[in-house]
Parts: structure tokens; C-alpha cells; sequence
């Protein structure tokens, strides 16, 4: 139920619980211990600066033992990385029209890109129907490219903006993240296998046209920045969404990532510098109240002053999937037509 708050309700007529709490990002404010009323639990959350609420109830039980469970009594759900969730939309809230939009079909084929990493890092290319491998097309490389499919439809993004002729017909380079923390963290041995034999290794089994895209979100967003900076000019776009730029001064909570001191000297650096040699088109995307946010915004503002070209957008949304697949339209296409135009 909305107003000015948004009203949870879970039915307890048998008295079975002790006490109802709501999990959900620390970013929403408000409470979130349930009070207890004639055979049901309430909470009135005041209502956030958001379109969508992702949530678990957590149940108590009167022995103390605990439970997390999406909430019965709202069939909307969302599958996540972290499994299965209860959500609100709230009014003013749409999915993305591409979702539902015709769309090419197309094929997928999984490579081994052997470098400096201790693993190979599989690729998996999509590629639209019709296209042969000796075609030249645009290349987008997408960082937790399987996650990115599964849980925001990247390929289903590509796929129907390509039909529509929004953007030209493309190819869709999924990289998936065996070791990602190692790997997604300033590691400068990923990043030369990134860029340099998985770049070369995809650009000839596949014919390329233009600059190549890269594209992350959180510690692959990070990632999908420095391989940008490091691939230049080669790369010449960078899409980062809620990219985790970890600072001394603003992540002390982060701190005991066991990667943070490398990632924040790197951080440091980027925006140190006052030139660049290679241009890059970046857009990026931050939820509005994710704590993330200054530090995205500090990025963005020190690309700009070296130089890149720098599209930043705040959304009504925090650190998810399915924010970062409803930021696809128009930031991400925005940038992809600024680096490959409009047609095939």
C-alpha cells in the first residue's frame, strides 16, 4: 500500500513469529522492525527517492532461531545473484520497452583466452543472425557478461536495439568472472589479458568495425575503466555503472576488502591525472542514494578535466541488476552511438 509511505503487511494469525524485521539495502531509510497487530505484523516505511524496493523479511522465531524469506504475500519477484527477492515498484515505475520489443535472433560461441591470469578467462561472443564471423560489426565487451545476460539481458538490450535500428547490428563479448575478486580489482595481469590476447584473440575469429566498448558495473565497472584507459585507442568507449571506486577518505567500510589498498592507490591515480593522450567516450550511472555515489561522481568529474568525454546519470534505483538494466536506455545506447553511429 502507497501514500507518503510505503506499507508492509505479513500474516502471522497463529502467532508463530516473535518478531518480523525487512532486509533490504541499508540506503533506504526509515525502519525496518515490524510492529505487531491483531494476527499480522505492519511496517510503514517512510517513502525513499526510489522507483523499486528489493526486499527479504526476516522472521524470528520464539526460541531465537531466524529465518530470510522473499514475502509471501507479494507475488512480484526478482531473481538476483544473491537469489530470489521480493520487490515493490512504485508508482512511476516501467520496465524498459526494449524487454518486450521485436528482436534479431542470434548465436553464441565460447572462447579460451589464455594470458597472464592463472585461469583462462572464457568469452562468450554473441553474434547476430546472419552475421558470419568474417563480417565486420561493432564489439561490446560486457564484464560479469553472464550475469549481465541472465539477471539485466544485455544480449536482449543488443538484440532489440539492433532491430529497431537504434544501433547497428553488433557482437556482444560476455567475460565471465572466474576468480572476481582477484580479477576485478586493478589486477594489472587481467587487465593486459583483457585487452591485449583476449582483444586479439576475439578480433580474429571475429571481423571488427570501430572502436571496441567495454562495459561493468560495480568492481567491473572499475574494471571496465582501466581496461579502457589501458586499451586505448582501440577501446574508445567505456560504459561503467555504479562503478567501485574505492577511496580512502569515503570507504572506510571497504576497507578490509582484501583488495582495497590496491584498488584505492589505482582510483588515486586515475584521478590524478590531468591529460590524456587517448580520448575516451564514458557514460555512467549511480543510484541516487547509493553510498557510491560521491565516489562516482568525483570519477566522472576528473575524466572530464583529462580530457574524456563524460555522460553521468543518477537513477531512482541502488545496486542492482535490475537498476543497472533499467540505466541500459538511453546511457548506454547514447554512448554506443557516439562510438559506432546508428546503422549497419
Amino acid at each position: 500500500m502507497l501514500d507518503d509511505h510505503v506499507r508492509f503487511r505479513f500474516a502471522d494469525p497463529a502467532g508463530a513469529y516473535a518478531a518480523v524485521s525487512l532486509d533490504c539495502s541499508p540506503a533506504v531509510p526509515g525502519p525496518r522492525g515490524f510492529t505487531a497487530v491483531d494476527g499480522h505484523w505492519e511496517l510503514r516505511l517512510p517513502r525513499p527517492s526510489l522507483q523499486r524496493i528489493e526486499y527479504r523479511l526476516e522472521l524470528t522465531r520464539p526460541d531465537g532461531s531466524r529465518e530470510t524469506v522473499a514475502d509471501p504475500g507479494n507475488p512480484l519477484r526478482v531473481p538476483t545473484v544473491f537469489g530470489e527477492r521480493s520487490v515493490v515498484e512504485l508508482p512511476g515505475y516501467a520496465a524498459p520497452a526494449w524487454l518486450r520489443a521485436p528482436a534479431v535472433g542470434g548465436s553464441r560461441r565460447t572462447l579460451a583466452v589464455v594470458g597472464e591470469t592463472a585461469a583462462a578467462l572464457p568469452v562468450t561472443v554473441w553474434s547476430p543472425e546472419g552475421s558470419a564471423d568474417h563480417d565486420p560489426l561493432p564489439l561490446l565487451v560486457v564484464h560479469d557478461g553472464p550475469e549481465y545476460d541472465r539477471y539485466a539481458a544485455i544480449t536482449r538490450y543488443s538484440a532489440a536495439q539492433a532491430a529497431a535500428g537504434a544501433l547497428p547490428a553488433h557482437r556482444v563479448a560476455l567475460a565471465q568472472p572466474v576468480e572476481r575478486d582477484a580479477w576485478y580489482s586493478a589486477s594489472p595481469r587481467y587487465l593486459r589479458t583483457l585487452v591485449e590476447d583476449g582483444l586479439a584473440q576475439v578480433t580474429q575469429e571475429y571481423a571488427t568495425a570501430g572502436p571496441v566498448v567495454v562495459m561493468g558495473a560495480s568492481l567491473g565497472g572499475l574494471t571496465a575503466l582501466l581496461a579502457g584507459l589501458l586499451g586505448a585507442p582501440q577501446v574508445g568507449g567505456v560504459f561503467a555503472q555504479s562503478g567501485s571506486f574505492f577511496r580512502v577518505r569515503h570507504d572506510d567500510d571497504e576497507s578490509g576488502f582484501r583488495y582495497f589498498g590496491r584498488i584505492s592507490r589505482t582510483v588515486e591515480a586515475v584521478l590524478d591525472a590531468r591529460h590524456t593522450e587517448h580520448p575516451l567516450h564514458v557514460a555512467m550511472t549511480c543510484g541516487a542514494l547509493e553510498g557510491n555515489l560521491s565516489n562516482n561522481e568525483d570519477m566522472a568529474s576528473a575524466l572530464r578535466r583529462a580530457g574524456h568525454e563524460v555522460a553521468f546519470s543518477r537513477v531512482p534505483d541502488l545496486h542492482s541488476y535490475t537498476a543497472w538494466r533499467d540505466a541500459l536506455d538511453p546511457a548506454l545506447t547514447d554512448l554506443l552511438r557516439k562510438c559506432w553511429g546508428t546503422t549497419g
